[in-house]
Order: structure tokens, then C-alpha cells, then sequence
């Protein structure tokens, strides 16, 4: 993937994060997920950066930031999100949360929520217990031996059922953006300290029976704050059923699932996602300048 922007470098607890930063407009702050980086919203970043300024980190552990050893719990990660904000001198923004992202931002807005304008979930974590078994596996003992073979090209390529195998366990495995990122993001365990960033984080919030980690207690903090929920009708890593879990409590959201896509919706469907997001976006700035409560559109946007 090729970009026009370049990664910026914070020391934070003497540690290095890295991040774009990149647009002149109001903010706006985008989360990947596990084993993602700010390439998770490459086809976001470019189209986003006309009209916002947007904050695109790598998670400690992730990408091009530093792996260090200790606590990679959503609370660190939101409390990452907060620091950044302060040294980008930024009180408040809207948040983009993806996969573990979402719960990142999440919980960030029950600890710190006069930094959170509104609220974009995309495919996200911390709205039910169902994951893919991949990820369920990735909490057992002994999973850190076995990852690096799973993640090579090899076993993907020359062993026979592979495919069929790693479908069963969520990943996608037919063409497409999110068959693309996903290997992407899975063939970086092999790097071992990106592989005991990425099996600390899920221990964090997955166990063997799947997600152990809710944000249903803190739905009532929601109640305030719009929110758009996006996700792929054929993702395999988190079920679209989970929307309807926030959908039902939270009367203030929206709720869009994209049929066709998997686990990227931002990926697979870059046009219409960004349509999506740029009027959740506008509608922030509307209301900023008005001061006028603001009802969330429920009309959806009519694909081209």
C-alpha cells in the first residue's frame, strides 16, 4: 500500500509511538485493531485528510511502534489515545474504532470521556463473547509456538486443506481487501516481539471461550454520545450480530452492516464507507456550530 503522508514519533513513558498525522480540518482519531497498524485505514486516510485533520497511531506493539514488554490492556491502550491527544494538543475529537479498536475506544470513553465527541465502531470488539476460533487459540498454552508456522507462506501455500482449515478458524480465505490485510497484519507474529504483543493483547480481552471482556456495563455512558456501528455481513472474526447488542440498549446509534465485506468494511467497500463515516463526521461539526441537539441520521446512504 502506498501513502503521501509519513509517520510521525512521540516518546510516551519512554517508549516510541508512531502515528500519522496528516489534514488541517477538525480531528478525528482512527483505532485499528489486533496485529493492525495505521495501514488498517489506508484507503480511509487519503480520502479523510481533505476535509480533517486525522490521527492514525500504531498501538504499542503494533506496526511501526515499539513492542515493549508489560500491560496491554484496553485501559493502556486508551490511556496511549490520551497521551497522544495531549502532546497533539487535542481536547476532544470523534473516535474510529476497529476490531480491538472499538474496545479501545470504548473503554477510553468511560474513563475519559470529555475527550470523546462520538463514537464509529467498526467490526468491533467488547459487544459479545463470539470470536473466531483463531483467536480463542491464541489464549492456550503453547500458541506462541505454533503461530509462527500457521502465519508462513509456506503453510498457507503447500499444506494441503490449509485453506479450508484457517476458513474454519475465521480467517478469510477467498480474494479480496480483507483476505489481503488480514494475512498482512497475521504474518507479522512472526516477529517475536510483535507475536508476544500481539498474544498479550488478546489474553487481554479473549479467553477460550471467547471475548471476556463487555462494554455492556458501560452502555448508559453511551446513551450521549451519537454513534455509528458499521461492520461486514460476512466478517469471520466478530459477528454483525453483535451490533444488535448496542443497537437495543443505546437508542442514540446507528446501526450499517455492508453485506458483501468481511472484517475491513473499510477495506472492501472503501467509497461507500467513507460516505458513511464523513456524514457521521459532518454531523459532529454541525452541531459544534449550532449548539443544537442533533438527531442522528437512520436513513441509510444509497450505494452508487
Amino acid at each position: 500500500m502506498s501513502s503521501s503522508y509519513e509517520l510521525q514519533s512521540v516518546e510516551l513513558h519512554k517508549d516510541i509511538l508512531r502515528y500519522v498525522d496528516t489534514g488541517d480540518g477538525p480531528p478525528v482519531v482512527l483505532v485499528h485493531g489486533l496485529l493492525g497498524s495505521h495501514l488498517s485505514w489506508d484507503t480511509q486516510i487519503e480520502r479523510l485528510s481533505q476535509k480533517y485533520r486525522v490521527i492514525a497511531p500504531d498501538l504499542f506493539g503494533h506496526g511501526e511502534s515499539d513492542k515493549p514488554s508489560g500491560d496491554y490492556s484496553l485501559s493502556s491502550h486508551s490511556a496511549t489515545i490520551r497521551d497522544l491527544m495531549d502532546h497533539l494538543k487535542i481536547d476532544s475529537a470523534p473516535m474510529v474504532g476497529h476490531s480491538l479498536g472499538g474496545g479501545i475506544i470504548m473503554q477510553l470513553t468511560y474513563l475519559f470521556p470529555e475527550r470523546v465527541d462520538r463514537l464509529a465502531l467498526v467490526s468491533s470488539g467488547g459487544l459479545g463473547p463470539e470470536v473466531s476460533l483463531l483467536l480463542k487459540a491464541a489464549t492456550l498454552p503453547g500458541s506462541e509456538l505454533v503461530l509462527p508456522l500457521l502465519a508462513s507462506d509456506w503453510f498457507r501455500k503447500n499444506t494441503e486443506g490449509a485453506l479450508a482449515q484457517l476458513g474454519r478458524w475465521g480467517l478469510p480465505v477467498k480474494p479480496g481487501p480483507s483476505m489481503a490485510e488480514t494475512w498482512r497484519s497475521f504474518r507479522s507474529v512472526a516477529d517475536r516481539s510483535t507475536r508476544e504483543a500481539f498474544l498479550a493483547s488478546t489474553r487481554a480481552v479473549v479467553g477460550p471461550r471467547g471475548q471476556t471482556v463487555s462494554a455492556k456495563q458501560h452502555f448508559e455512558k453511551f446513551e450521549s454520545i451519537p454513534s455509528l456501528l458499521v461492520w461486514g455481513g460476512k466478517d469471520r472474526m466478530i459477528p454483525a450480530k453483535h451490533a444488535d447488542n448496542i443497537r437495543r440498549e443505546v437508542p442514540n446509534s446507528r446501526v450499517e452492516i455492508f453485506p458483501d465485506a468481511g472484517h475491513f468494511p473499510q477495506l472492501d467497500e472503501p467509497d461507500f464507507f467513507f460516505r458513511l463515516l464523513d456524514e457521521f463526521l459532518g454531523a459532529n461539526e454541525v452541531e459544534k456550530d449550532t449548539t443544537a441537539e442533533i438527531t442522528p441520521a437512520v436513513m441509510p446512504l444509497q450505494r452508487p
